[in-house]
């Protein structure tokens, strides 16, 4: 079913600074506790408690701790833009209001969040549309496709980072991919993605092992897997890019 695997995430208390990243969903986030500070290219966008906040597919952006004295609470939700589509009846869209004030939307947030727990399809499907489609105002019709524009010049590094992303990567490697010299490599890739090409593999080493948990997973194994040096190291990366451990998120599926 579409719905059955509809993918949430509760932090309860963020600790660290949420590098430069993307997401190839929406990621929609309501804010319990805290200020959510997300870190666009061009604008810096804060969140308080009680508002939603929207990232689009693909929009590289970064989360510093605005105050780490404050707990920052969150749930957030991630919608693929096929399902985002299915449910608004074809439309493709993009959030230009990234922050949402909404005493309504934050209740079919809630909604929605209990649905999910429910396992129940139906009732996922119910809650969902009702929830998005309180949303759409505050988007706009998107003619463009979602896809990682920025890495176009950097294709065949891409390509090979993907199918190879259980090994470890060299710059000399990748710069030789891409036919330039290591330090030109670096700049150039920065100066088009706005990450690092470490910054870049870390995030899809950590989102790829992400999507292979499960109840019965051996996350130690699941570490060395992805070649990280130890579990330690494999944790701490995977709570700076998904805001709790991968032993947390394991058990938030049981």
């Amino acid at each position: 079913m579409l719905f059955d695997n509809l993918e949430y995430l509760s932090v309860e208390n963020q600790t660290t600074d949420f590098p430069k990243h993307f997401h190839e969903t929406f990621c929609i986030s309501l804010i319990h506790n805290g200020i959510e500070q997300i870190d666009f290219e061009n604008q810096s966008l804060f969140s308080e408690k009680g508002s939603i906040s929207i990232t689009n597919p693909f929009e590289i952006h970064s989360n510093p701790l605005t105050d780490k004295n404050i707990c920052l609470k969150f749930d957030t939700i991630y919608l693929s833009n096929d399902m985002m589509k299915y449910l608004l009846n074809g439309q493709n869209v993009k959030f230009i209001n990234r922050k949402i004030n909404s005493e309504k939307a934050n209740q079919l947030f809630m909604e929605l969040i209990y649905a999910i727990n429910t396992k129940n399809p139906k009732t996922v499907e119910f809650s969902l549309k009702k929830f998005v489609h309180s949303l759409k105002i505050y988007s706009q019709k998107n003619t463009e496709k979602y896809c990682e524009q920025n890495l176009y010049d950097f294709k065949d590094v891409s390509n090979y980072i993907e199918q190879n992303i259980c090994e470890k990567f060299c710059l000399d490697e990748l710069s030789k991919i891409a036919n330039i010299n290591k330090y030109g490599f670096v700049k150039k890739f920065k100066a088009s993605t706005g990450m690092t090409p470490i910054n870049y593999i870390l995030m899809k080493k950590i989102f790829a092992s992400k999507s292979l948990i499960n109840q019965n997973s051996d996350i130690t194994e699941l570490a060395y897997q992805y070649n990280f040096c130890d579990l330690a190291h494999f944790s701490k990366t995977f709570k700076q890019y998904i805001g709790i451990s991968p032993k947390k998120f394991q058990s938030n599926l049981i």
